[in-house]
């Protein structure tokens, strides 16, 4: 396979047809080498139009949508940004290059080591990666001027949005299959928020957060 053609497709053909049209997104999306987040087993799908298992349940989202998702947060160089769901680390590593700082959380103790073992090969400093619960533990963490949930929830988690500076934003993926909607919430004052919901769209869910009940009465 050649590897950058495949790169140069999976922008062209997926990403930027998209609305994923900034000049510095698409450069830094064939800076940071994608294939070098892959599990092993999957790298020749590196650059398809797909999730990529990552084991134990987990998945990779797809290109065009990681893409879409930095795009549409607009992440500045000055900001201090938290990730919900490290994965591999290919997110937190895109955020990584946006960013100043980026705290990401995994929940699974094998994509911990996978995703710090994949940012250090790629020479990513300003991302740290922990193992925790997000829907138990984030309010020990500060306040983020971003963040990002690299799955879907039923609903928002207000415990999130209290962690958001005044201005800052958070990005989900909200709903059930097959119909989810990307929600983009602005901290707008202190107990403020605007929310936008510009696409739709489908992603693996995010454990632990709270779903709805379905029972009927």
């Amino acid at each position: 396979m050649n590897i950058e053609q495949a790169r140069f497709n999976m922008i062209e053909q997926q990403i930027r047809p998209w609305d994923v049209l900034d000049a510095d997104i698409l450069a830094m999306l064939s800076a940071v080498k994608r294939e070098a987040f892959v599990p092993l087993a999957h790298k020749a799908l590196a650059f398809v139009d797909t999730e990529l298992p990552l084991g134990d349940g987990q998945f990779m989202l797809s290109p065009k949508l990681e893409a879409r998702l930095v795009h549409d947060l607009k992440v500045q160089k000055n900001e201090r940004v938290l990730e919900i769901g490290t994965g591999s680390g290919y997110m937190a590593a895109l955020l990584g290059s946006r960013a100043a700082q980026v705290l990401s959380l995994e929940i699974k103790p094998a994509l911990v080591d996978f995703a710090k073992s994949n940012l250090h090969n790629a020479g990513i400093s300003n991302v740290e990666v922990r193992c925790a619960d997000a829907s138990k533990d984030a309010d020990v963490l500060g306040n983020f001027d971003v963040i990002l949930l690299s799955g879907s929830v039923a609903s928002v988690p207000s415990t999130l949005l209290n962690l958001l500076k005044p201005g800052g934003r958070l990005a989900a993926i909200v709903g059930d299959e097959p119909v989810m909607r990307a929600h983009f919430v602005t901290r707008t004052g202190d107990k403020t928020f605007e929310t936008r919901q510009p696409w739709d769209t489908i992603a693996p869910r995010l454990l632990n957060f709270p779903e709805p009940s379905h029972f009927s009465f």
